[in-house]
């Protein structure tokens, strides 16, 4: 052989051998899908504390997916039927579960579904609370580690059998007599913001809906053409009725149950939206008999979306962190002198645990912790955690920012801030913002600013 044809085969083998090695270095993507349950035991604070459970009802789960491959470390997205996730209690999620998967924390995304008859996670709220040998309790840390530690469990058993994904499907339906807004207005021309998630005066039943988000949006991942996992996405605070102690998963839990039975072989997730002044008072004053009408309406929209689906090819994706800085509210009654003095043991149960969560989030933030907003982008459609109680105005927003894509938000994430209103609201008086908005006036602007660089859009509308 001569010596140009021995130079152009060991050219041809270099060139072999480097496009095997970026095949290697881009494995195509994977699916892992994990359910666990995650129920609170009997005598467990139900709602920050407000009350203890009693019986169980239905169960809660922890239910997501870890996206593998890509040339990128797994992310992970979870969804909770809790109440609430908090300060330290959400970085304890994230770097258990970013252990599971063999990834960093900053890649586990986690939300609440925000269920009334479910726990709020803040560890550092409860050991406030038993530093001072106090009456109130927010979570059992002994409960939230083992909870913990059964999700990254199964997190890990769901590596072992992950999917190819090669599609992304959107699909999205009106859900029909469900979300309503706490605010309306009454012929006068009145303004109110009574209309809670059971409501029975008829002057807020009959008023209109006020701003809601109609559409359940529907995110699907597939393998050719076998369909892996459905996550669907919808704007309402999700109980029918709560408060006697029953632990349940309410009518969103029934909705995604008959789902998972209507179609076995794909895993059913739920994401409530930014929902903290949408409710379903218009349509349900709280009997028990409405929770199965309230899951039916709901299930009916989550089928329609997915037939209404469209799959688009998928290789890849682009994984984005957007540090936000809320500053903490700190007028009458909620500096640290005052929210000390709450703690005291004559003080009513609920008020010390309101007052030792607003001073774990306070700590935090004081110390200059951001929250993280995460985004899963697929390019014709994005996954991203707003935080919170976010009001349904900011996954408008949101969705305006991508007007030409399929914009799929997840409130409830980082749960220390309470209540996130616009400045419309706070300039109305909106009498919900009380004791559960620990965020200061201002947090707006920061808020769509942060919205617009997280899903890659850093112009002001």
């Amino acid at each position: 052989m001569s010596k140009p044809h021995l130079c152009e085969c060991l050219l041809l083998l270099l060139l072999l051998l480097g496009s095997a090695a970026e095949v290697d270095a881009s494995p195509p993507l994977r699916l892992a899908i994990f359910t666990a349950d995650v129920t609170t035991p009997i005598g467990h604070g139900m709602m920050g504390g407000l009350w203890l459970s009693k019986t169980v009802a239905d169960p809660l789960e922890a239910n997501g997916f870890v996206l593998l491959g890509g040339d990128q470390p797994p992310v992970v997205f979870v969804s909770v039927d809790w109440c609430e996730i908090r300060n330290e209690a959400l970085d304890r999620w994230k770097a258990v579960l970013a252990v599971a998967a063999e990834t960093t924390p900053d890649r586990v995304m986690v939300t609440a579904i925000h269920q009334h008859d479910a726990p709020v996670a803040d560890l550092a709220a409860e050991r406030i609370l038993r530093e001072r040998k106090l009456a109130g309790t927010v979570c059992d840390l002994d409960f939230h580690e083992r909870a913990v530690q059964g999700v990254a469990k199964a997190v890990r058993a769901s590596l072992k059998s992950a999917q190819p994904l090669t599609q992304i499907g959107v699909g999205q339906a009106k859900v029909e007599q469900v979300a309503s807004n706490r605010r309306y207005a009454t012929p006068d021309g009145a303004i109110h913001f009574d209309r809670g998630s059971r409501t029975t005066d008829p002057v807020a039943t009959v008023a209109d809906v006020g701003v809601i988000d109609p559409w359940l949006k529907t995110l699907s991942f597939w393998n050719d053409d076998q369909p892996l996992c459905a996550v669907s996405f919808y704007a309402v605070h999700p109980m029918s009725y709560y408060g006697d102690g029953e632990v349940s998963a309410d009518f969103p839990g029934l909705a995604r149950r008959k789902r998972q039975t209507d179609l076995p072989a794909v895993k059913q997730i739920y994401a409530s939206g930014c929902s903290g002044n949408v409710t379903a008072g218009k349509y349900n004053n709280g009997a028990r008999e409405n929770r199965p009408v309230l899951a039916s309406r709901l299930h009916a929209a989550m089928a329609a979306a997915w037939d209404a689906t469209v799959r688009h090819p998928i290789d890849g994706y682009a994984y984005r962190v957007t540090p936000l800085r809320l500053e903490p509210r700190d007028g009458p009654g909620f500096t640290v002198a005052d929210l000390e003095q709450k703690l005291a043991t004559e003080t009513n149960h609920f008020q010390q645990c309101l007052a030792a969560m607003a001073l774990s989030w306070r700590r935090r933030a004081d110390a200059g912790q951001r929250i993280e907003i995460p985004v899963i982008d697929f390019q014709v459609a994005q996954l991203m955690i707003l935080p919170g109680e976010s009001y349904v105005e900011y996954q408008l927003a949101a969705q305006q920012t991508r007007p030409d894509s399929f914009v799929c938000v997840a409130g409830y994430g980082e749960g220390a801030t309470g209540y996130i209103p616009t400045e419309q609201h706070i300039a109305e008086h909106d009498p919900n913002l009380g004791d559960w908005w620990w965020v200061a006036p201002g947090s707006e602007p920061r808020m769509l600013a942060a919205i617009r660089e997280a899903l890659g859009n850093k112009t002001a509308p």
